[in-house]
């Protein structure tokens, strides 16, 4: 179940993590998507409809036990997250499309979230768990989710100078909160993560690659322009893990869930940053070419 502590501490982490996300959105992000509506409209249907598909796949492929099995699921319903956006500046991707594809995918998995999983629970069936996310737990979701968010951009709009003071240090304290709980979810679990590892590590790296070469590849074949497809391969490929361990250990009340997100969450950073020099390469090929 976890202790009082885990489960105040982890939301009130996310809730820093999403309200430093809050602090560098505004309106026009939002508004943003309407002129670039190929683009975002490819990476949604990418994250939303593509993902949670192959990770099922790869689900039952790897045989997973039903709790890790769900927690994959949930991890692959999760949305974005901000380190997409460091990604995407770091690999020459449109980060302003980054910014607003994670505004709107944050948004979208207030619904989206709760359905992948209830699906997921009714298929894997895990232990006595209760099928899915009822009105309260998605009520739950939107409370963790958007509240935060809301607030930051309330901060932005009132104090534009305060939120632009923060924005550094907010992101640094956001990836020392995202350490702090990939470690915590890791050590509240350790000797199931132990017993599991090597199942879920094999699972995690072809699921992010998967992710990663998805966001990319489909754009590019659609004729979308590079930089954008570099955001959508960073939108896709890195989701929240944050966000998963949370809802997993919070919501869902099973630490055991926490599993995948914890794994994904130390393998996601190292894949990605291949997956970035990757393409880097690829493109100053073709050009030396």
């Amino acid at each position: 179940m976890g202790s009082p502590l885990t489960l105040i501490g982890l939301p009130i982490a996310l809730g820093i993590i999403m309200f430093g996300l809050g602090l560098s959105l505004t309106p026009s992000d939002f508004v943003r998507v309407g002129r670039q509506p190929k683009a975002a409209a490819v990476a949604l249907a990418c994250q939303l409809l593509l993902l949670p598909a192959i990770c099922f796949a790869l689900v039952l492929a790897f045989r997973l036990p039903p709790i890790l099995a769900v927690g994959m699921m949930l991890l692959a319903a999760s949305p974005g997250g901000t380190t997409a956006n460091l990604y995407s500046h770091l690999f020459r991707g449109d980060v302003a499309l980054n910014i607003s594809l994670t505004a709107i995918n944050s948004v979208i998995a207030v619904v989206t979230l709760p359905v992948i999983v209830n699906l997921a629970v009714a298929y894997f069936q895990p232990g006595d768990m209760k099928v899915g996310l009822q009105l309260t737990k998605t009520l739950e979701v939107f409370m963790i989710v958007l509240v935060p968010v809301a607030l930051g951009m309330l901060v932005r709009g009132l104090k534009p100078g305060f939120a632009q003071a923060m924005d550094r240090p907010v992101r640094i304290a956001s990836i020392l909160i995202l350490t702090l709980v990939i470690l915590g979810a890791a050590a509240s679990s350790l000797d199931v993560l132990l017993a599991n590892f090597q199942a879920l590590a094999g699972i995690v790296i072809l699921f992010c690659l998967f992710s990663l070469g998805i966001g990319f590849a489909v754009p590019r074949l659609l004729k979308i322009e590079r930089p954008q497809a570099i955001a959508s391969a960073f939108e896709v490929g890195l989701h929240n893990a944050t966000l998963a361990i949370v809802i997993a250990q919070s919501v869902l009340r099973s630490p055991e869930m926490t599993l995948p997100g914890a794994v994904y969450g130390v393998l996601m950073f190292p894949l990605a940053a291949a997956f970035g020099l990757l393409i880097t390469r690829q493109r100053a090929t073709a050009v030396a070419s």
